[in-house]
C-alpha cells in the first residue's frame, strides 16, 4: 500500500489513466474522420447527422452497439468466448506503453522497448484464434485460421524490417531511437524498411487489402461473426488503435518521433511542442492508411501469403543485409552499442 501512496507511482498511474482515456476517444474519432473520407472520395457526404458534420456518429454507434444483446452461442466455451476480444483490445494498449510521445510523455521508458512492441503485437493474435475457436462456428474459425496464418507471416517480416534501425541506433530503446534523429530521420535511409514495416503493419492489423480474417464475401463476418455488444466493440476497438499504434511505431522509428524536422530552424522547431510534432505526424501517416483503404482491392488469402514470403521477406533480408554492409564500411554511422537493459 505504500508503495501506491509514493509519488512516482502514483504520476505513473494518472499517466496510464491520462493516455488510456484519450486513446479510445481518439479511436472512436478515426471511424468518424474515415467514413468522412471515404465518402468525400467516393463523391458523397458520409456520415453528417448526429452532431456538427456527424461528429458525434461514432458516439450514436457506441450507444446503440452497448444496447444490443450480449448473445453467447449455446456450444461455444463462454469463459474464451468473454476473454477472446479483452486480450485483443489489451495488448493493443500495452502497446503504447512503451511509445514516447514527447521528450517528457510517456509512460515507461523500457531499454527493450522494441522488443516488447513485437511480443505485444505477436499476443494479439491469440484474442483473435480463440475467438474463431471458442464461437463453435465454421466461418469464424476459418477467419481466426486466417489470421494466425498472415500474423506469423508477417511478423517475421515486421520484426526484420526494423533491425536495419536496431543496426543504426545501437538500442531496443525507443527513446534512444528518436534522439538518434535529431540530425536526420531514418526515412532517408531506411526507405525499404520502412515499407516492409507499413505493409506489415496492414496485414497485422486485418485492414484492407489485407482484411481476409473478416472478408464479409467470404466469411461473413470472420472471426467475430458470433460477436455482438461490448464485446464486438472491443474487437472493433482493437482494429482502429492497432491502425493507430502502427502510425505511431513508423513515425517513432522512421520520421523522428516527437521531434522537428531537422531542416527548419532551431528556434522555429522549438516553438511547437513535441506532442504536437508526434500527434501530427501520426495523423498523417492514419491518412494514408485510411486512403489504401479506400483504393485497392482485397487480395486472394493464397496472394497475400506468397506475396509475403516471396517478396516481403527478400526485401527486409536485402535491407538489413544492405545496412549492415554500409555500417560495417563506414558509408553511414551508428550510434552506440545495443542496449537490452
Amino acid at each position: 500500500m505504500a508503495d501506491l501512496i509514493n509519488p512516482q507511482v502514483l504520476f505513473k498511474l494518472i499517466e496510464i489513466a491520462v493516455i488510456l482515456a484519450l486513446l479510445i476517444p481518439i479511436a472512436a474519432m478515426l471511424v468518424w474522420v474515415e467514413r468522412r473520407m471515404i465518402g468525400i472520395w467516393q463523391d458523397r457526404h458520409g456520415p453528417n447527422r448526429v452532431g456538427p458534420g456527424g461528429v458525434l456518429q461514432s458516439l450514436a454507434d457506441l450507444l446503440k452497439i452497448l444496447g444490443k444483446d450480449e448473445f453467447i452461442p449455446q456450444f461455444a466455451d463462454k469463459f474464451i468466448f468473454i476473454a477472446a476480444p479483452i486480450i485483443a483490445a489489451v495488448t493493443v494498449l500495452m502497446s503504447f506503453v512503451v511509445i514516447p510521445f514527447s521528450d517528457t510523455i510517456g509512460v515507461s521508458n523500457l531499454n527493450i522497448g522494441l522488443l516488447f512492441f513485437l511480443a505485444m503485437t505477436s499476443l494479439a493474435v491469440y484474442g483473435v484464434v480463440l475467438a474463431g475457436w471458442a464461437s463453435k462456428n465454421k466461418y469464424a474459425l476459418l477467419g481466426s485460421m486466417r489470421a494466425a496464418a498472415q500474423t506469423i507471416s508477417y511478423e517475421v517480416f515486421m520484426g526484420l524490417s526494423l533491425m536495419g534501425v536496431v543496426l543504426l541506433t545501437g538500442s531496443f530503446n525507443l527513446r534512444d531511437i528518436v534522439l538518434a534523429q535529431q540530425e536526420h530521420w531514418f526515412i532517408t535511409s531506411q526507405i525499404l524498411g520502412f515499407v516492409v514495416f507499413l505493409i506489415a503493419g496492414i496485414a497485422e492489423s486485418h485492414r484492407l487489402p489485407f482484411d481476409l480474417p473478416e472478408a464479409e464475401t467470404e466469411l461473413t463476418a470472420g472471426f467475430h461473426t458470433e460477436y455482438s455488444g461490448l464485446k464486438f466493440a472491443l474487437f472493433f476497438l482493437g482494429e482502429y488503435l492497432g491502425v493507430t499504434l502502427i502510425s505511431a511505431m513508423a513515425v517513432t522509428l522512421f520520421f523522428g518521433g516527437y521531434l522537428a524536422p531537422s531542416f527548419l530552424p532551431e528556434a522555429v522547431g522549438a516553438m511547437i511542442p513535441g506532442l504536437v510534432w508526434f500527434t501530427g505526424k501520426v495523423l498523417l501517416l492514419i491518412l494514408f492508411f485510411i486512403l489504401l483503404r479506400t483504393s485497392l482491392p482485397r487480395a486472394r488469402f493464397d496472394q497475400l501469403l506468397a506475396f509475403g514470403w516471396k517478396v516481403m521477406l527478400p526485401l527486409a533480408l536485402f535491407n538489413l543485409l544492405l545496412t549492415a554492409i554500409l555500417r560495417l564500411t563506414g558509408v553511414i554511422s551508428g550510434a552506440g552499442d545495443i542496449s537490452y537493459g
